[in-house]
């Protein structure tokens, strides 16, 4: 795939974080790795969203991380972009949120139990939370590994929201439903306690999810 397709699509996951209030002001991103020629590409740092453009995508190198192409810096979470790229050779798309109450849950470090057939068919169990650790480098790669299990979101605790996935559709979907479920299960607790589902029945839900669900090809517009 070429560097300008490959920062097409980066750059419209990154604009799918505004649509669907995910992000604010700079914060938040996407990026994809391509095994073949390399490379990670990812949102730029500092830029505000009306501002990006496909020509702001930043092209590095898997391995060193240094920059390949591309006249701006990286954002500041690259570092754990990289490393769940490097340890984890089913992740093929990373997306980072802040959303609002997705890291509401994140800062009382606590997981979204799976009490909705919602949260059974896209994250197959409860949605982890990680541990604090210091922020923009390789200990939250790790800890993100540590705890996600087959989950393709984990909360980190104090921070806010890593999605991995193995492709941007699919990253993006998690980044969208972590926040939805997130909210419903929030106000749920409103009202009363929400029932966790059975496990037996989480898995089914997600093994039907896994197999029923969705259409393949590029980023979904429902």
């Amino acid at each position: 795939m070429s560097y300008l397709e490959l920062r097409r699509q980066v750059f419209e996951a990154n604009m799918e974080l505004p649509a669907h209030d995910l992000v604010a002001w700079t914060s938040g991103n996407a990026s994809i790795v391509d095994r073949d020629l390399g490379v990670v590409v990812i949102k730029p740092t500092g830029i505000r969203y009306p501002e990006l453009t496909v020509e702001s995508m930043v092209v590095l190198d898997l391995e060193s991380g240094r920059t390949v192409d591309g006249a701006f810096k990286p954002s500041v979470d690259t570092s754990t972009h990289l490393y769940l790229y490097r340890h984890a050779a089913d992740v093929g798309a990373v997306i980072h949120t802040h959303s609002v109450y997705a890291t509401a849950w994140a800062a009382t470090g606590q997981a979204i139990p799976p009490c909705l057939t919602s949260i059974a068919d896209n994250f197959g169990g409860p949605v982890p939370c990680g541990d604090y650790v210091e922020i923009g480098g390789d200990a939250t790669g790790r800890e993100v590994l540590r705890v996600r299990g087959n989950s393709p979101a984990v909360l980190m605790q104090n921070h806010g929201v890593f999605c991995a996935a193995a492709d941007l559709t699919a990253t993006l979907r998690a980044a969208i439903m972590v926040e939805e479920v997130a909210k419903t299960v929030a106000v749920a607790r409103m009202i009363g306690q929400p029932i966790d589902l059975p496990e037996d029945e989480v898995e089914r839900q997600h093994g039907f999810a896994l197999h029923q669900g969705g259409q393949s090809g590029a980023l979904e517009h429902a």
